[in-house]
C-alpha cells in the first residue's frame, strides 16, 4: 500500500509524521519503503543512513526505475528513496514530461514492500502532484489553529479537484484522512478540531474523513526528530500529565489508518 502524506501548507509536521509511521510499521516487522518527495531534504536525513544508494528521487521519476535508488536506514526493516535534486530541476522535468506526474506511481507499482510513504513538500507544485498522484490513500497533518484548517478546506479541496481527472490516465486520487496534529488543551483548539469534523466531509462530498485520532503537542516528537528515532521507542510510555505516551499515540492512528495492522510486537493494541 502506498500512503502520500501531504498538505497545501508547509511546516505542519509531514516529515515528522512520514518519518514516525515508517518507524513504527517497521517496528512492527513489515518492509516499509520511504520517499522523500520534497526538494528540501528533511525525511532523507532524518534517520542515520547505513547504505547510500548512488542516486535517489530525481533517477527514480525520469527513468522510471528504482535500481541504485533505495538506502538503508539504520532502523530494521526501513528503507528510504533519498531527495536528490538541490536545483529543483525535477519540478520542471515533470512539468514538460506528458507523463511526468504519473511516474512515480507507475515506478513504485508491485514493489516488494508492505508499505510505501511519501513525504510530499509543502507547495502546489509538479512535485506535490507527482506523490499525490502517487498514494492508494492520503493522510494530511492538520494543526488545529484556525490558519491551518481555513488552508486545508481551501487549498487540500482545491488540489484533489485539480487532480481528479487524472483518473482516466490511470492515476485516481486516493481518500484523504485528515489527522489533527499538535494538538494542544486550549479551547480554541478543540473547537476548531470538531468544526474540521464536521464540516470537511460534507464539503468534500465525502472525498475526506477526518482521524478521531490526534497528535498531541508534547516534545517527546521534537525530542526523538533529534535523536534519530522512532517517537514510540522514544516515548514508550508516561507518567503525569493528561497526553497519551507518543507508542499510544502511534499504535492507535496505525490502527485507525490502517486496521488491518497488528501493532502487537510494538506493545501497542492490536
Amino acid at each position: 500500500m502506498l500512503i502520500t502524506i501531504c498538505s497545501t501548507k508547509g511546516g505542519v509536521g509531514k516529515t515528522t509524521l512520514t518519518a514516525n509511521i515508517g518507524g513504527f510499521l517497521a517496528h512492527a516487522g513489515y518492509r516499509v519503503l520511504m520517499v522523500d518527495a520534497d526538494i528540501q531534504p528533511t525525511l532523507s536525513s532524518y534517520y542515520p543512513l547505513t547504505s547510500r544508494a548512488p542516486s535517489g528521487l530525481h533517477s527514480v521519476v525520469t527513468t522510471g526505475r528504482l535500481a541504485d535508488a533505495v538506502s538503508q536506514t539504520a532502523v530494521e526493516n526501513l528503507a528510504i528513496v533519498v531527495s536528490d535534486d538541490p536545483d529543483g530541476s525535477l519540478e520542471n522535468w515533470i512539468l514538460h514530461t506528458p507523463d511526468g506526474r504519473i511516474r512515480l506511481r507507475r515506478a513504485l507499482s508491485d514493489l516488494d514492500y508492505d508499505f510505501i510513504l511519501i513525504d510530499t513538500q509543502g507547495a502546489i507544485g509538479p512535485l506535490q502532484d507527482l506523490g499525490v498522484l502517487a498514494g492508494d490513500i492520503l493522510l494530511s497533518p492538520i494543526p488545529p489553529e484556525i490558519l491551518s484548517a481555513r488552508e486545508f478546506a481551501r487549498g487540500t479541496l482545491s488540489m484533489l479537484e485539480r487532480l481528479r481527472p487524472m483518473q482516466h490516465m490511470g492515476a485516481p486520487v486516493g481518500h484523504l484522512y485528515g489527522l489533527c496534529y499538535r494538538m494542544d488543551r486550549t479551547v480554541d483548539a478543540r473547537t476548531v478540531a470538531e468544526s474540521l469534523r464536521k464540516s470537511t466531509f460534507a464539503a468534500s462530498r465525502g472525498g475526506i474523513s477526518i482521524l478521531d485520532t490526534v497528535v498531541p503537542a508534547t516534545v517527546a516528537y521534537r525530542e526523538a526528530a533529534s535523536a534519530q528515532v522512532p517517537v514510540h521507542e522514544w516515548e514508550p510510555r508516561r507518567s503525569g500529565g493528561t497526553a497519551p505516551a507518543a507508542r499510544e499515540t502511534m499504535s492507535a492512528l496505525v490502527s485507525e489508518l490502517l486496521p488491518h495492522v497488528d501493532t502487537a510486537s510494538t506493545g501497542g493494541q492490536p
